[in-house]
């Protein structure tokens, strides 16, 4: 299960892992393909899953009330996606997940993964962590869009995740810095 080899990387790098743990992980994650532009979420379904993505691209977004779609994250190789509102609560998600590119990921559905960290306390700590990052990751999302310039965004992504230009089409990067396709054109001009 090569597939697995990369989650338990990060799993073991911010965890102890003993080989009998390993085993009971590698138990209840499941590997499945998702095809590009494909929903692993739909908005009103529970998020039944958590998602590794092994390799690939996603994008969690919703409607909003003009009809125009805001997207809430892009997720890449060896990264978590989910609705953790939904997934936690168990209750309809707000939010649509859709591949970007042909990806292959590991799913644990919600009575796993609550399994595990009762089995697995060392995985406990793991979560917490990568929780604590993804929400300090969040306000700093938000703050940005509320007091940085579209322009130091832009640079900021392109600095912190490069990669993300080459796989992520222009029009969805500017709804995900908040900007109009037309903006980050003029942006990526003045560079």
């Amino acid at each position: 299960m090569k597939e697995h080899n990369k989650m338990m990387y990060y799993f073991r790098k911010w965890a102890t892992i003993t080989e009998e743990d390993e085993a009971r992980i590698r138990s209840a994650f499941e590997p499945i393909s998702i095809k590009k532009k494909k929903d692993l979420l739909v908005k009103d379904q529970v998020c039944e899953y958590n998602y590794f993505i092994v390799k690939g691209c996603m994008r969690t977004f919703f409607i909003d009330k003009k009809g125009n779609e805001q997207i809430f994250q892009i997720r890449m190789d060896n990264n978590w996606i989910a609705d953790l509102e939904s997934f936690f609560s168990q209750k309809p998600s707000k939010y649509n997940i859709e591949a970007l590119e042909n990806s292959s990921l590991l799913r644990i559905s919600y009575k796993n993964f609550e399994h595990l960290l009762a089995d697995i306390p060392a995985l406990e700590k793991y979560f917490r962590v990568l929780f604590q990052k993804a929400y300090v990751n969040t306000l700093n999302r938000l703050t940005a869009t509320m007091w940085e310039s579209a322009m130091d965004r832009y640079n900021e992504m392109l600095k912190e995740n490069p990669e993300i230009f080459q796989r992520v089409p222009l029009i969805y990067i500017a709804s995900f810095l908040g900007i109009t396709p037309e903006s980050l054109s003029r942006i990526r001009k003045q560079i």
